[in-house]
């Protein structure tokens, strides 16, 4: 039994495209956490974001708690965003090419002011009412995969292995759902 979970064909199944895109980018986000936990003693996680920013503009008492922090989870959030568009302005627009990526299924690449871009066929609406559940799902679940998934169970938090539980679960059957049901982009 414990040597069919080290069959090639196993990973070759899960993994058609290689493992390799996934252990890079694994150890990318951890390595960033690591960095982070460093320089602030605080795991990561971007769902606090919002609140942290509305502490700028806000006196309440929910939004203030986050004031010691709130700068480097501007910074952290701001790093995502020009981290995927670094990405976007070099591997998927064909300047830098390399083997871990491998353009998207449910969009098209595009000329935009000389660089080609993988854009999205998905609708924004779509975009912004999933954006919208996941900003509540945040908050309910108290985190974020980042800061649950990556730095909670990598602690070895009870909370957090119980929440990335609950994401997966909830992730893999409303992907069976939408699939059973053939919504597409």
């Amino acid at each position: 039994m414990v040597t069919e979970l080290f069959a090639p064909a196993l990973y070759e199944s899960l993994f058609p495209a290689g493992i390799s895109r996934y252990a890079v980018g694994g150890l990318l986000v951890g390595l960033g956490a690591v960095v982070i936990y460093l320089g602030t003693a605080i795991p990561a996680g971007a769902s606090t974001f919002l609140e942290s920013t509305l502490s700028y503009v806000s006196d309440r008492s929910r939004f203030q708690r986050y004031v010691s922090s709130r700068d480097w989870r501007v910074v952290f959030t701001l790093g995502i965003v020009a981290g995927a568009f670094v990405y976007a302005l070099t591997f998927q627009s064909g300047l830098v090419s390399s083997g871990l990526y491998e353009s998207g299924t449910t969009g098209q690449l595009y000329d935009v002011g000389g660089f080609s871009l993988w854009l999205t066929d998905v609708q924004p609406w779509r975009l912004f009412l999933g954006g919208i559940l996941v900003g509540i799902g945040t908050r309910i679940g108290k985190g974020c995969t980042s800061g649950h998934g990556v730095c909670g169970v990598g602690s070895a938090s009870r909370t957090s292995i119980v929440g990335v539980m609950t994401f997966l679960a909830v992730a893999i059957g409303t992907a069976q759902v939408v699939m059973a049901l053939g919504v597409s982009p």
